[in-house]
């Protein structure tokens, strides 16, 4: 059952190109690992012993985040876990979970989609088989990956999305090394046609209940939107170089935007500084559709993904509302 027809402005028969920050159909906006990496203490003089591996991590918690904005449907999903190749899941997949995701825009509470990579032979076979082929023999961390694919629970599987999440482990070389964890945000401020900036409200426009409410704007007025980072967000980090010292970092954080409608400026924000040492802008302008293009009040859904260089990854979800 179709929720929204699509306006004819996306469409290719009208003779424009999809916006590819605007989500239409399935997408696959994000994967987390709950923790992204994990550290085990080596002793150089003499090889770590697989079950002394195992015994040194913890489950990893891997989620994904699903948008199916123009159908009613359940999801069917398959999580595997799989080695790397050219960062990509190869090899032999090994079944983590799979099953029904009820509708993620309409259903409530909103349905988690989630797997756990356990500690156990499956996760040693795949890490000892990353480690055979790694150049730098584990020095810099193995890295294995989890693979989601997903499509609608009647649909043609040759429709279905695929993603697939990296997780990290790390050997604690240097002695102080400290394992990565996903970033966070403190909130998001959002600044209307140059106003006093005011928190964005946070959530799904489904879960939007008086007396809260999402952001009201306008036809065609333009929201400034600007992730308010968490004291720590951006971790320093040291790692290993081959002459047997070490580099000290900080992390450079992303952020990728994603709606239902209206126009981002940019769909990618933030990232390192540029040659001259200046900080990446984090924000983006959401512009609310003209009159022309609403047939009523709407809502749109917003998400906002806040992405460390080490595989950590956070997301967040909002609406935005518009009133002719």
């Amino acid at each position: 059952m179709v929720k929204r027809l699509i306006a004819c402005a996306f469409l290719v028969g009208c003779g424009t190109f999809e916006d590819p920050n605007v989500v239409l159909d399935l997408r696959i906006i994000s994967m987390t690992a709950t923790p992204p990496e994990q550290m085990v203490d080596v002793d150089l003089s003499k090889p770590l012993m697989p079950i002394d591996l195992l015994g040194q991590l913890a489950p990893a918690e891997v989620c994904g985040l699903i948008a199916d904005p123009n159908f009613e449907r359940n999801l069917r999903w398959t999580m595997t876990l799989c080695t790397l190749s050219a960062g990509r899941c190869d090899g032999t997949p090994t079944k983590l979970g799979s099953g029904l995701l009820s509708d993620p825009d309409l259903t409530t509470p909103e349905p988690r989609m989630c797997v756990t990579v356990q500690p156990d032979g499956n996760l040693l076979g795949t890490l000892l088989e990353a480690l055979d082929g790694d150049t730098l023999h584990g020095l810099g961390g193995v890295d294995y990956g989890v693979s989601l694919q997903i499509g609608g629970e009647t649909a043609d599987p040759a429709l279905d999305q695929f993603a697939d999440k990296h997780l990290r482990v790390s050997p604690r070389i240097p002695a102080d090394r400290a394992a990565n964890n996903n970033p966070s945000l403190t909130g998001i401020q959002a600044v209307i046609d140059g106003g006093s900036p005011i928190p964005l409200p946070l959530g799904r426009c489904i879960d939007f209940q008086p007396p809260n409410l999402p952001l009201s704007v306008a036809p065609a007025q333009k929201v400034r939107l600007t992730p308010i980072e968490a004291d720590g967000a951006r971790e320093p980090y040291v790692v290993p170089t081959l002459d047997g010292k070490t580099r000290m970092f900080t992390e450079s954080l992303k952020y990728q935007w994603v709606t239902t409608g209206g126009s981002l400026s940019k769909g990618s924000s933030g990232g390192p500084h540029d040659p001259f040492g200046n900080p990446a802008p984090l924000f983006t302008d959401w512009t609310a559709p003209k009159p022309a293009d609403l047939a009523g009040p709407t809502d749109f859904s917003l998400w906002i993904v806040q992405r460390d260089e080490r595989f950590g990854e956070a997301w967040y979800e909002s609406c935005l509302h518009v009133e002719p």
